[in-house]
């Protein structure tokens, strides 16, 4: 009566081994994709800001070629097409209506445009209050609001990053946003802040910290 009871452990004993492999593999499975280092998000496409220069290059017709100062009405004139409104326009936008300006003056199609951004001098914003270096600031690129504050030196001892305020002027228009930075600047942001994320600034926002 003992040798099926034997028989019986000696068998689940081999699943078991059996089934060992398997689930080391699973588990560095799982190991390998929680270490994977997790891909950063992609840059925002640069839109045309009022102060930026910009090059204009049409394949094969130097005459054409031309670095542009976008105007503070967010336009620029082009030669054969006239005004174009390039105001947070990608360049792609440009490029195609360039190309379509273009149209009438050659027999066998457009050469090839391109658009390039060649300094974004016009996205800027400002830091003031309790900052280490407030002033005006050209990036390049977006930043959010702690990124701002960041490159303004970063707060003073007395600064209250729970209050900071952003002013975004649109036209006659003045917006007030409120935006607290205190757990974030402390590396340990809040739920709410995780969810609704950091605000991005728009090129003529300034950043007050009290």
């Amino acid at each position: 009566m003992r040798k099926p009871v034997v028989g019986a452990i000696f068998a689940a004993m081999l699943a078991g081994l059996s089934a060992a492999p398997a689930l080391a593999q699973t588990s560095a499975a799982v190991a390998a994709v929680s270490d994977a280092p997790v891909a950063p998000s992609p840059l925002k496409p640069y839109r045309i800001n009022p102060g930026d220069e910009i090059e204009v290059y049409v394949w094969g017709d130097e005459r054409l070629q031309r670095a542009l100062k976008v105007l503070p009405d967010g336009s620029v004139s082009f030669p054969l097409v006239g005004r174009i409104d390039a105001l947070n326009k990608l360049p792609s936008d440009l490029e195609t209506v360039i190309t379509a300006g273009l149209a009438d003056q050659y027999r066998n199609g457009v050469p090839r445009v391109t658009v390039a951004v060649k300094n974004p001098a016009g996205l800027s914003f400002s830091v003031a209050g309790r900052v280490k270096a407030p002033g005006s600031f050209t990036p390049g690129h977006y930043m959010n609001v702690l990124e701002a504050v960041s490159v303004a030196g970063g707060p003073t001892e007395f600064a209250d990053l729970s209050k900071v305020k952003i002013y975004r002027k649109r036209g006659a228009q003045l917006t007030v946003i409120d935006v607290k930075l205190d757990s974030a600047m402390k590396g340990s942001p809040t739920q709410a802040d995780l969810q609704s994320g950091l605000v991005e600034l728009q090129s003529g926002d300034v950043v007050v910290v009290p």
